[in-house]
């Protein structure tokens, strides 16, 4: 089965040039190794939360955005093989000084288990995570399948949802953290491709206004889960 990694990232954004550029240089040594695809997408649209949201999941400061990045693998076994490989790799070394604080860099591994619609160019996203029963992946996966259906009918490219299947944790923070995670929670990952925010304002509120939809109850705890919207800045699938 597919398989992706999901970061989340914070940036200065000052050096949005200098992370632009480490991803590019990153992105080949990757897919030598086997990765389908790298993608990088910057802080648009980032609201504050009342219990937990994207900045306070990677502690951000001031002057610092937030970067959603995933890269799709065949499946974990190959990501797992090219882990050793890409640390051992002195072209994944940095040259200078990185462009972002690593320590407050948190990740996952998640297997999709919604992907649907179209692999292309886009121009916006939506992202969540967010902490679900651990042992409600069918659920999930059946109600995220109800929703992205509407979204795709309504103008979405492409929906991705993942269920973590290696979420570490992290020295000064990470995903379960992100979420407040409780025992025996599993964190979900996700995304919505469209083609611009327009078109992704139109569909929400067409959503806020549909009756099936305003009935629907997500398979994961909403008041936990964090949000935002992001445009791409490096997509290699395309």
């Amino acid at each position: 089965m597919s398989y992706f990694q999901g970061f989340v990232i914070p940036v200065k954004e000052g050096d949005k040039t200098a992370y632009l550029d480490l991803a590019k240089k990153a992105a080949p040594v990757f897919a030598e190794y086997g990765a389908l695809a790298t993608v990088e997408c910057w802080e648009q649209d980032v609201p504050d939360g009342k219990q937990t949201d994207l900045r306070r999941a990677v502690k951000a400061e001031a002057g610092e955005k937030i970067v959603f990045s995933w890269i799709w693998w065949p499946d974990k076994a190959a990501c797992d093989a090219a882990a050793p490989k890409l640390m051992e790799d002195e072209r994944m070394q940095p040259a200078g000084a990185m462009p972002f604080n690593p320590q407050r860099m948190i990740y996952g591994g998640y297997e999709p288990v919604v992907d649907s619609g179209s692999k292309g160019a886009f121009g916006y996203v939506d992202a969540i995570v967010g902490p679900a029963p651990g042992d409600g992946k069918d659920a999930f996966s059946d109600s995220a399948a109800k929703l992205d259906a509407f979204f795709l009918r309504e103008g979405a490219l492409r929906v991705v949802d993942g269920w973590g299947v290696d979420v570490p944790e992290g020295k000064v923070t990470d995903f379960r953290r992100a979420v407040a995670a409780e025992a025996g929670e599993s964190v979900i990952f996700g995304w919505i491709e469209w083609p611009d925010k327009a078109t992704r304002d139109a569909t929400f509120g067409k959503m806020m206004q549909d009756p099936e939809m305003q009935a629907s109850r997500p398979a994961f705890d909403m008041k936990r889960a964090i949000f935002g919207g992001f445009t791409p800045i490096l997509d290699t699938s395309v």
